[in-house]
């Protein structure tokens, strides 16, 4: 009367599945410096806490009498588990299973993985590793026919982008559909040597005669550096260290806030270094992390995007524990101004702050956009005023520290003017429609031209205009709200993220996130 035959039937079949691709294709995939699937999943969760989903779905071989003989896993793994005891969705290609090809996966599991994330409020984590259910042209001649592409469940992967953190790791050579799963997140990572992604590998470019390697069509060294995948990482391990860190920082859905973390640092601290670290000469540059590292919690700065749309700096931190968005102008690369791929970028960050709730803290320097041929050929004023919306519609608490410039269109987009904001300028301000040193030649050109020594009416121009740039000239009139000694940043940025925690909102925001 006993089912146990059924259930050690079972625990044959579940073991079949561990076995992969079996032990050559497994041995490959750790020659070539590769975790499997399931390695990665036990690396990547809690211990102990996954829960896996359609480990019985694959292939199976039956002999005359119906028994079975042999099975193929789904090259698909996925399931639920926990990440720093909090739930988590997570799907992983199988690469030793005919590398992702679509004739080795089941698409309802990577369907219901997405589904379940986004119904049961949780995070979703992609182990991407090959084409991720992608084409084969193998798979014509198995079907007996060519169909009509459709890409299974993309209707969930959009939606997820709207309600719940979605992080995609690229840990192999990502093509196709894969290479779509793997950008269309919030977060998305590359390992340095081992990850490769593009919309089509090098056998099918060469027919276009561009031979090609797969690091040359589309390494870290690309992707990481034109904003398709936000960072490189050296290893797996460091990989799945920084998801779980990313995480740390948000809620696990819209519907809910991100929690205040341990309170490790004095919100009343005051750095001596900040009232220097702005040099006095404009056309020096400084170091704007040292400023985000003094201001925020010790530690606690998680820097996204580092290698591409360089003039703007991005990441989350913690004020008192409670977690925010940062964004920094950096005058290390094109003085800070925007350009297009920066644009691209505020976009983004802009908008992932915007759906899980973060307060937003703006460094503010930038003197503007890009100016130039190369600027305008790539659309500059076009994808910055994309951003600027981005920043116009945020509803979120913000506030912005006037670090040194504000100029132009660009300047002006530090914050959404049509709601209140927290905002505070350092002594080093300097703003106004466009740079004194900038618009000289333009304003004068008749009083230079007719002058008998020209540099000499150009100096006393230069030191008139000086005076009246002073940022004091400005708080007169109350055009700035208030000028602030530099080491005073960090209590009042604790007093900003503790009024503004009681401030924000659950729930989805009045547009999606834009990928």
């Amino acid at each position: 009367m006993s089912w146990q035959p059924e259930v050690d039937e079972l625990r044959r079949r579940e073991e079949m599945a561990r076995r992969m691709g079996g032990p050559d294709k497994v041995k490959r995939q750790h020659d070539g410096g590769k975790l499997t699937v399931r390695e990665r999943i036990e690396r990547l969760l809690d211990p102990g806490s996954f829960h896996e989903i359609g480990a019985l779905g694959g292939k199976a071989a039956y002999d005359d009498k119906g028994n079975l003989i042999d099975f193929t896993a789904s090259n698909f793994v996925c399931g639920r588990g926990r990440i720093d005891g909090r739930p988590v969705a997570v799907g992983g290609d199988d690469f030793t299973v005919r590398g992702g090809a679509a004739d080795a996966s089941i698409h309802e599991k990577q369907e219901i993985a997405e589904r379940m994330a986004g119904e049961l409020g949780i995070p979703i984590v992609r182990l991407v590793d090959g084409t991720g259910g992608g084409g084969s042209v193998k798979s014509y001649e198995t079907m007996g026919r060519t169909y009509v592409p459709r890409n299974p469940g993309w209707e969930e992967v959009v939606a997820n982008l709207s309600r719940v953190p979605v992080v995609a790791l690229g840990l192999g050579s990502v093509a196709g559909l894969g290479a779509a799963r793997l950008v269309t997140s919030h977060y998305s990572l590359m390992v340095k040597g081992i990850s490769q992604m593009f919309a089509a590998g090098p056998p099918v470019v060469a027919r276009l005669g561009e031979p090609v390697t797969k690091e040359q069509l589309g390494g870290t060294e690309i992707h990481c550096r034109n904003g398709s995948v936000d960072d490189e990482v050296e290893s797996e391990d460091e990989a799945f260290a920084r998801t779980r860190r990313f995480l740390s920082y948000l809620p696990s859905s819209i519907d809910s806030l991100a929690e205040r973390g341990p309170i490790t640092d004095d919100p009343g601290r005051r750095e001596a270094k900040l009232i220097e670290l702005v040099p006095r000469d404009r056309r020096k540059v400084y170091r704007m992390r040292a400023i985000i590292e003094a201001c925020v919690d010790l530690g606690s700065f998680f820097e996204i995007g580092k290698l591409y749309g360089r003039s703007m700096i991005t990441g989350l931190a913690r004020l008192d524990g409670w977690p925010v968005a940062v964004l920094a102008g950096d005058p290390f690369h094109y003085a800070a101004g925007w350009t297009a791929d920066t644009a691209h970028k505020v976009t983004r960050f802009v908008d992932l702050a915007e759906t899980f709730h973060l307060p937003v803290v703006h460094f503010v320097d930038c003197p503007g956009f890009v100016i130039g041929v190369a600027a305008e050929t790539a659309a500059t004023i076009r994808h910055g005023a994309r951003a600027m919306t981005a920043i116009y519609q945020a509803t979120g608490p913000w506030c912005s520290i006037l670090v040194r410039k504000a100029f132009g269109v660009a300047g002006a987009a530090h914050q959404n003017w049509g709601k209140y904001n927290f905002r505070y300028a350092w002594p080093s301000g300097d703003w106004g429609s466009l740079p004194v040193e900038g618009g000289i030649e333009a304003a004068y050109r008749a009083e230079l031209e007719a002058s008998d020594d020209p540099a000499r009416l150009m100096a006393d121009i230069l030191e008139r205009l000086n005076r009246v740039r002073s940022p004091f000239r400005t708080a007169e009139t109350f055009d700035v709200e208030e000028i602030i000694d530099p080491r005073d940043t960090r209590p009042l940025l604790c007093e900003f993220a503790n009024l503004a925690a009681p401030m924000r909102r659950t729930g989805p925001r009045r547009f999606g996130y834009r990928p």
